[in-house]
């Protein structure tokens, strides 16, 4: 199985997947950007800022996926691999791009590969801004409220056009409550 934990910032994927990594110790666990040698500058250029153009800033993350795609998906394609986001996200992320045309260059950079569970966690519009008040913004964080919500609701769109075997949960419900729904569904 390949599944993806998806959400905007501050939604709480990173504490699911702490669960899941206590619950499957024997699983591959992986993230995008970052988890390759090259993906971890190309996620600090993104994060940083240093990419001034939206276009520019597509183009490294689908450069980051082609090469996590070649080093971590396929060659664990036997094992169980469960993700800190994927191909989803740089769609979803790539909101000034049509999605069909950014579906079609993500699905080229992923050589068609796609995840067989996928989870989004959903924040509304108050619990993004509690949540956002609480912490120090990256670069993508920083766009705002709205721009964060605009990009939750391509999450779902990408979901939605790829076919995915998908659930959605609003990410303010109880840490415990959330673990209880990724398990049922991954069971």
């Amino acid at each position: 199985m390949y599944i993806v934990i998806e959400g905007i910032d501050t939604a709480g994927k990173s504490t699911q997947l702490d669960i899941l990594q206590k619950k499957y110790p024997d699983a591959i666990f992986t993230k995008e950007p970052g988890a390759t040698e090259i993906g971890k500058e190309l996620r600090e250029m993104v994060l940083s800022g240093r990419a001034k153009s939206k276009m520019a800033e597509m183009f490294i993350f689908l450069a980051d996926r082609a090469e996590h795609v070649e080093e971590v998906i396929i060659p664990n394609k036997d094992n169980l691999v469960i993700s800190d986001r994927s191909l989803i996200s740089g769609i979803a992320y790539a909101k000034d791009m049509p999605l069909k045309i950014v579906t079609s260059l993500n699905l080229m950079a992923t050589n068609n590969t796609l995840p067989s569970h996928v989870v989004l966690l959903e924040l509304s519009r108050e619990e993004l801004t509690k949540r956002l008040s609480a912490k120090e913004n990256d670069s993508i964080e920083s766009r705002g409220i709205d721009y964060l919500l605009d990009i939750q609701d391509r999450l779902k769109q990408s979901i939605q056009l790829l076919e995915l075997n998908h659930i959605f949960i609003d990410a303010s419900e109880s840490i415990d409550d959330i673990a209880q729904k990724i398990d049922k569904f991954l069971e």
